[in-house]
C-alpha cells in the first residue's frame, strides 16, 4: 500500500511515521508513506498556498492551483482508489472504513488548514471527505496521521500477532473486554480466576460477556 499525504506543514507529520509500528511497517516494505509539501507546488516566489476569501470574512483559504498541481502529478504516476480530504464536516471515520481502506492499493490524503480549501477542490478533485470527530483541529495533519495509523495496522504482516487487529475494539460492533497481565495479585487486586484457569472456551465466553457488558454500559450506540 502507498499513502500520499499532502500538507502545507509537512514537519507536523515527521514524528507519527518515525517510530513504533508505522516505522516498522515501512521498513518491512508493507506500506509506503510519502509526505508532500504543498508549498513546492506554489506558483510564486513566496510559495503561497492560501489567500483571502472572496466575499470577505476572517481566515485564509487554501488555493486550488497548488492542490490541483500536486494531485494531478500523483495521479499521472499511478491510479488511486480514493482522494481523501480531512474535514470536520466529512463522513465520520470508523473501524469499518479503516477495514475498507486497508484493502486499497493507493490513497491520497489532503490535509485541510486555515478556513479550509477552495470549494472547487471538494467539488472536482476529492472523492471522499473524512472527519475523525465532531470537533475542529488546527489542521488536518493529526487527523491524517490518525487514519493512516488505523489503516496501516490492519495490513497483514504489520502487527507481530496476526490476530491482534481482529480482536480490537469495534471490529465486531463491541468494545474490547478488560485485559490483565502479571502479577496475578497486586495490593489485593486480583486477576479474574477464569483468565488463569487455562480453560480456553470459558475464557472466550468470559471475554464476550464482558465485551457486551462494557459496550452496553459505555457505548450503547454501537450495533453490537
Amino acid at each position: 500500500m502507498r499513502i500520499d499525504i499532502i500538507t502545507c506543514l509537512p514537519r507536523l507529520l515527521d514524528s507519527p511515521f518515525s517510530d513504533s509500528i508505522l516505522k516498522r511497517a515501512q521498513q518491512k516494505g508493507l506500506v509506503t508513506v510519502v509526505i508532500h509539501d504543498l508549498r513546492e507546488y506554489a506558483q510564486n516566489k513566496h510559495r503561497t498556498t492560501d489567500d483571502y476569501a472572496y466575499g470577505g470574512g476572517a481566515g485564509m483559504v487554501m488555493m486550488i492551483e497548488p492542490i490541483d498541481l500536486c494531485i494531478s502529478k500523483l495521479k499521472n504516476e499511478r491510479d488511486y482508489d480514493e482522494v481523501i480530504y480531512m474535514s470536520p464536516d466529512g463522513e465520520l471515520f470508523t473501524q469499518s472504513l479503516a477495514n475498507q481502506f486497508s484493502l486499497y492499493k493507493n490513497l491520497i490524503v489532503l490535509c485541510g488548514h486555515y478556513k479550509g480549501v477552495d470549494e472547487r477542490v471538494r467539488e472536482h478533485l476529492i472523492t471522499k471527505e473524512i472527519s475523525i470527530g465532531n470537533y475542529v483541529l488546527s489542521g488536518g495533519e493529526l487527523a491524517a496521521a490518525v487514519i493512516a495509523d488505523a489503516i496501516i495496522r490492519l495490513i497483514p504482516g504489520v502487527l507481530s500477532d496476526e490476530t491482534s487487529a481482529l480482536t480490537d475494539s469495534f471490529q465486531d460492533g463491541l468494545i474490547a473486554p478488560p485485559v490483565y497481565t502479571r502479577p496475578v495479585e497486586y495490593k489485593g487486586w486480583k486477576v479474574p480466576e477464569v483468565l488463569i484457569s487455562g480453560h480456553e472456551a470459558k475464557i472466550e465466553q468470559w471475554r464476550l460477556e464482558k465485551a457486551m457488558e462494557r459496550t452496553k454500559e459505555r457505548r450503547p450506540d454501537l450495533p453490537g
